[in-house]
């Protein structure tokens, strides 16, 4: 855009130059139209050469600088603190009766009774109740606590349940729930075989 603007200036003052009248005084200087014509090619090539040179001139290339890594830092160990019993928590001590992998025939109505100790600092009251979890059902319901357990007591819960009709090995698992139907504790298994 410079270099247009420098041509057509230079071209102007050429041509308001040739148009100056034929007389010319006799203390004026003659225009050689020639070389002022040679002189604004020789701008305009000057300029245009100065402008591919800043075009092609190279730059300095930009490196990444390095972040310097900070040092290492232990993470510090947490340490463990125990945590406080939970208000409702069961212990399995053993099966009172029908212990894993019994026997059964197909069909036979059976009531599965577990040991368990109150290891929560609650007692567990008539509102609370053996549900069941997860696996074979065996046609049980939940059954409600027959008495009070007072914590670090013993206790035994049993359940009614029904073998099933099928052959094969049967595995269900039951637990506690408290007052507001909340599952608590270890888990109580009862596991069958029917030939």
């Amino acid at each position: 855009m410079k270099t247009a603007h420098l041509v057509s200036m230079l071209l102007l003052v050429v041509l308001l130059a040739s148009c100056s009248g034929g007389s010319a005084s006799p203390t004026s200087t003659p225009v050689d139209v020639n070389a002022l014509q040679t002189a604004a090619v020789q701008t305009v090539v000057a300029d245009i050469t100065q402008t591919a040179a800043a075009a092609v001139e190279p730059t300095q290339a930009v490196l990444p600088t390095e972040t310097p890594v900070p040092a290492a830092t232990e993470t510090p160990t947490p340490t463990r603190t125990p945590t406080p019993a939970s208000c409702d928590n069961s212990q399995f001590i053993n099966d009172a009766s029908v212990p894993d992998d019994t026997v059964m025939t197909a069909g036979q109505e059976f009531i599965k009774t577990w040991k368990v100790k109150n290891n929560g600092t609650c007692t567990w009251t008539t509102g609370y109740r053996i549900i069941f979890a997860y696996g074979e059902q065996m046609g049980g319901v939940a059954t409600a606590l027959t008495k009070e357990v007072v914590p670090g007591a013993d206790a035994e819960i049993a359940v009614k349940l029904k073998a099933p009709l099928k052959s094969g090995r049967y595995n269900g698992y039951w637990i506690l729930a408290n007052n507001n139907g909340y599952p608590f504790g270890e888990r109580f298994t009862v596991v069958i075989v029917i030939p």
